[in-house]
């Protein structure tokens, strides 16, 4: 086993909590819309993000780094979530669904996403690194 692949075992998702602002993430395969024989191993990731601050915030864009089994890496960086810039209210949560399509039946997420506060404030709120992989390949 490689040690990019234990390192991935090792890996537990963990909510990240940066400026007061919670980000946790659910993720599944999806084997209707993957094919092993091509090598297209398909994800989706529910994200939740909590505004544990004071005043609402809005986001403004993403930053993906994504990692499979062979340390290929992609990134992905835009405006936004699916199509959204949204106002999270204090004390309220914006959940999303997207999905990734991996080479590889195992891989990696990371990133972040750019805030701004009412008062004109840019945050980085981390994403930490979760991992995307076929059920039971790691057990």
């Amino acid at each position: 086993m490689t040690d990019f692949l234990s390192s991935l075992i090792e890996q537990n998702p963990v909510p990240s909590e940066n400026s007061n602002v919670k980000v946790s993430i659910e993720t599944n395969y999806i084997p209707e819309h993957s094919n092993e024989l091509e090598k297209r191993y398909v994800f989706s990731y529910t994200i939740t993000i909590t505004n544990n601050t004071e005043e609402s915030v809005k986001l403004l864009t993403r930053y993906w780094l994504i990692t499979d089994a062979n340390e290929d890496t992609s990134t992905v960086a835009g405006e936004g979530v699916i199509g959204k810039q949204p106002v999270i209210p204090p004390s309220k949560s914006f959940i999303y669904t997207s999905g990734c399509v991996l080479k590889t039946p195992v891989g990696t997420m990371q990133g972040h996403y750019q805030m701004l506060t009412e008062h004109n404030k840019n945050i980085q709120v981390e994403i930490p690194v979760f991992r995307l992989a076929l059920p039971n390949i790691l057990n």
